[in-house]
């Protein structure tokens, strides 16, 4: 019975270690802001292998499909983003695609073209854009750090790294939820205007 104490507890600190050193790279993510993003024109799968090499922090790459010119291709359909000029992909659209691709994990597409329509009326897309990307910076660092200080309490006060799973899932869902109340808020005080 003690060796299955022993595996479980390798695991844990491995799982542990792991965690730590991804916490790593997330204090160091960076999004590009307008100005880093490319200022000629790209083709579809330049534009792709471009925004995957941007998030490719962000995402399980085994198990995640971070962007496909399917998706690209509804995003137009759905007037996410404006049509490519000629098969060539400018700022504007990669600018987009970073946005819709990280914010449709937690929204929905319609929540994501609502909330990027709102933010670039009041901004402008360059300014809405880079504002996206220091909050996105500043959310993802804020969780780095929430992990690391995790660690320190997990060998002070046995907490595990399951607890620390459903309390990113449930702050997730909570500013997820705010998220969406805002946009509704937004959009039933355009509606009156």
């Amino acid at each position: 019975m003690n060796g299955v104490y022993e595996k479980e507890g390798t695991h844990m600190s491995n799982l542990r270690k792991d965690l730590i050193l991804w916490s790593d790279t997330l204090q160091d993510f960076h999004l590009p802001r307008w100005e880093e993003l490319p200022n000629f024109d790209l083709y579809l799968d330049q534009v792709i292998t471009l925004i995957e090499g941007y998030l490719q922090h962000l995402f399980d790459e085994e198990n995640d499909t971070i962007l496909t010119s399917a998706m690209i291709n509804n995003y137009v359909k759905l007037k996410l983003i404006p049509k490519a000029e000629k098969k060539r992909y400018n700022r504007v659209h990669i600018a987009y695609l970073i946005a819709i691709t990280i914010l449709k994990q937690v929204l929905t597409i319609s929540e994501v073209k609502q909330g990027i329509e709102y933010q670039a009326g009041i901004n402008g897309l360059k300014e809405a854009f880079n504002l996206f990307c220091e909050e996105q910076e500043t959310a993802i660092k804020a969780v780095a750090d929430h992990i690391k200080k995790q660690d320190s309490a997990f060998q002070l006060e046995g907490i595990t790294v399951q607890n620390t799973a459903i309390k990113m899932a449930t702050m997730s869902f909570a500013g997820k939820l705010v998220a969406e109340k805002i946009l509704h808020l937004q959009n039933s005080y355009t509606r009156r205007l």
